[in-house]
């Protein structure tokens, strides 16, 4: 009877409006450091990107959206890539929560793109093209952990805009059981936020340069967790 009651749309929305509203104030009461600003300023008010990073470090990553809406004065967009599946959709029904953030569901893997990845890939080209930025999470929605799909490297090697990988850690923090051992915050925490040097990928040579994006992702996650234990 719960599941059958959890499956009930209302329900989820319901759900996904108080983890959305509990993440707000999780992250707006921790202590935020910046890591590699650098590597984003260029990206803040133009020149977009394509920001990955792991699946596990998905709810703290608002946290650099609204360090970017920040220093952009509120202009800046961005639009999230979630699975077509009900936990995508439930995920992007808690990404709505924070401004400035849209939502396109695809999928990064060929399986996806059989299923109706394509058209979510046409609609990540043309937000990239209109001056937005794209979010993906290139392990998402299932694994296997810190293994990125072919299709982060093919966006932005066919928009031409560069990858940030990017990860954030936090002081106070449950680890879930999950496939991905997602990280979920505490309040009034200390957190950070690493931001790794863009990847140009070449239009003809996506799939040679994916060992690079997912090795510089995870350098990023492994610096958070050194700043951040």
């Amino acid at each position: 009877m719960l599941k059958s009651l959890l499956r009930r749309p209302w329900v989820q929305a319901i759900f996904a409006a108080l983890i959305g509203l509990y993440l707000d104030v999780a992250l707006r009461t921790t202590r935020w450091t910046l890591y590699g600003e650098a590597n984003l300023a260029p990206h803040i008010e133009s020149h977009p990107v394509v920001a990955a990073f792991w699946h596990e470090r998905l709810p703290l990553m608002p946290a650099l959206w609204t360090a970017v809406r920040q220093r952009s004065g509120g202009r800046a967009r961005a639009s999230v890539l979630v699975s077509r599946h009900r936990d995508g959709r439930f995920i992007g029904a808690v990404m709505r929560r924070f401004a400035g953030v849209e939502v396109v569901h695809g999928s990064t893997t060929r399986k996806g793109r059989d299923r109706g990845g394509a058209a979510s890939v046409r609609a990540l080209l043309g937000v990239l093209e209109a001056g937005s930025h794209v979010v993906i999470t290139p392990d998402g929605p299932r694994g296997p952990r810190r293994v990125a799909a072919l299709g982060v490297a093919e966006l932005a090697a066919l928009s031409g805009a560069p990858v940030l990988p990017c990860a954030a850690q936090i002081s106070w923090r449950w680890t879930l059981p999950t496939w991905d051992r997602m990280v979920l915050p505490l309040p009034f925490g200390r957190g950070v936020i690493v931001c790794g040097e863009t990847i140009e990928v070449p239009r003809d040579d996506a799939g040679a340069t994916l060992p690079r994006i997912a090795a510089a992702i995870t350098a990023a996650t492994d610096e958070a967790d050194l700043l951040c234990p």
